[in-house]
């Protein structure tokens, strides 16, 4: 009976620690897709190709 209640405390300990590494996953991919999001969110770039030539650089 002591084997039987150990294995299921082990059991229940291998599932909260399955859990954890789940979420932690969750919340490294929803991390990384944030970042990804906001750089191509910010670095679109305004096309100015001509506008280069009809301006001189500056001294």
């Amino acid at each position: 009976m002591f084997e039987y209640e150990l294995h299921k405390i082990m059991h229940a300990e291998l599932l909260r620690r399955a859990s954890l590494e789940r979420l932690a996953g969750e919340a490294k991919r929803s991390r990384r897709e944030a970042r990804r999001t906001a750089r191509e969110e910010g670095g679109r770039t305004v096309s100015t190709s001509g506008l280069r030539d009809r301006f001189t650089h500056a001294a």
